[in-house]
């Protein structure tokens, strides 16, 4: 027997596609520009963690965004494309390994959105960020959005910006020190990657010797 439905609203809020409503309650309270901030890196035992930020065209906004963890590398590469041509603004900065041993990886992911958000064209008046913290040291307001990137559509282009240049920027890794698969993996934590570790070591400046296994 089929169990009835329940007539009781939902608990929690459906998460479906990101929108421009944050934005747009930004542009009548005469905080626009609005930039979308969001990092990618964080969980690798290599490489550096980058951010972007992007402030779109409220008239031109590219069809498809989405977080990128959701989208497909075809996907995430087309709409990177879009995103540079369409948007007001598009800014990407990154925090090395070293940097990252030095403070923490929550710390160098809100530096990374700090220097992103100074990089811009234009001066933001407010920024949303993905996640539960505001990075520190922002010339403007700024809102942190838990799971931003599924629901505002400026953070939604700046994951993809973020990953997609990450991603390349560890393919070049991968092609100048071939023993990791750096290209392959992104410097995650993959059964690949560990094992060329446990072979070959640490990449001197590239791994995070913060991180598990290196501390082990």
């Amino acid at each position: 027997m089929a169990r009835p439905r329940s007539d009781s609203p939902p608990l929690f809020e459906f998460i479906d596609k990101p929108d421009f409503a944050f934005e747009t309650k930004a542009i009548s309270g005469g905080l626009w520009p609005c930039a979308g901030l969001d990092e990618a890196g964080r969980g690798p035992l290599a490489g550096p963690v980058v951010a972007a930020a992007v402030v779109l065209d409220p008239g031109n906004i590219p069809s498809g965004l989405d977080d990128s963890k959701r989208l497909t590398a075809a996907q995430r590469d087309a709409l990177f494309d879009e995103v540079l041509c369409k948007a007001l603004g598009v800014a990407v900065a990154s925090v090395s390994a070293d940097s990252i041993d030095r403070s923490d990886i929550r710390k160098a992911s809100l530096e990374a959105m700090r220097r992103a958000l100074a990089g811009l064209p234009m001066t933001a008046k407010s920024a949303l960020a993905d996640g539960r913290d505001v990075p520190p040291g922002l010339a403007c307001t700024c809102r942190a959005l838990v799971k931003g990137d599924q629901r505002s559509q400026s953070i939604a282009a700046a994951s993809i910006v973020a990953k997609v240049t990450r991603d390349r920027m560890m393919s070049v890794c991968g092609s100048n020190d071939n023993r990791y698969g750096f290209e392959v993996h992104m410097g995650y934590a993959t059964a690949r990657h560990r094992a060329a570790i446990i072979e070959h070591g640490a990449s001197l400046r590239l791994h995070r010797i913060s991180f598990a296994p290196f501390r082990d």
